[in-house]
């Protein structure tokens, strides 16, 4: 018998803040947007730089142990709109009878795997900083009942005054 994969990482940035829900057994989902971009020259008559940016729906699931914090519950404390994050999970495809009768169907990463990569949060510094102990998270892995690390106080950005400071991003939403 031959062996298969469904494996999927991605990189991007969070396009809305993340909607936590519980179910009627007590789990809950976070389902959150992740937007992931390429560019590339265009050789063509016109030339320039040509961009496209696809758009992930995410959905992440708490353990079912029920043991410290899950998945979801990591989501909906220290990620927002904006944040760049590594995601790792597989893909699922899903159909649904919707209110009219008609057949939908929609893509959905799986999340088993998140990191969060940097922000402009409190703890989060914009080259990969952790959001206050909470930098990497795994369904079913260790280190889900981590106890936060403290934050960093502003004095420690003495050296760095500009660290501090808003950055208005360019960010397509």
């Amino acid at each position: 018998m031959a062996k298969s994969l469904n494996k999927v990482q991605l990189i991007g940035n969070v396009g809305k803040d993340p909607e936590v829900r519980s179910t009627s057994s007590g789990g809950r989902v976070a389902d959150f947007s992740l937007a992931t971009s390429r560019s590339w020259s265009d050789t063509g008559a016109q030339g320039g730089k040509q961009e496209k940016t696809e758009w992930h729906r995410c959905i992440a699931w708490n353990g079912r142990n029920g043991a410290g914090m899950g998945l979801a519950d990591i989501i909906e404390k220290y990620v927002k709109k904006g944040d760049k994050l590594f995601v790792e999970g597989s893909i699922e495809y899903r159909q649904w009878q919707d209110k009219e009768g008609q057949t939908r169907y929609t893509t959905e990463i799986r999340v088993r795997e998140l990191i969060l990569l940097g922000g402009r949060g409190e703890g989060g510094g914009s080259g990969g900083g952790d959001y206050e102990g909470a930098p990497r998270s795994r369904q079913g892995g260790s280190d889900r009942g981590r106890a936060p690390a403290p934050a960093a106080a502003a004095d420690d950005f003495e050296d760095f005054p500009r660290a501090l400071e808003e950055t208005d991003d360019d960010l397509p939403f």
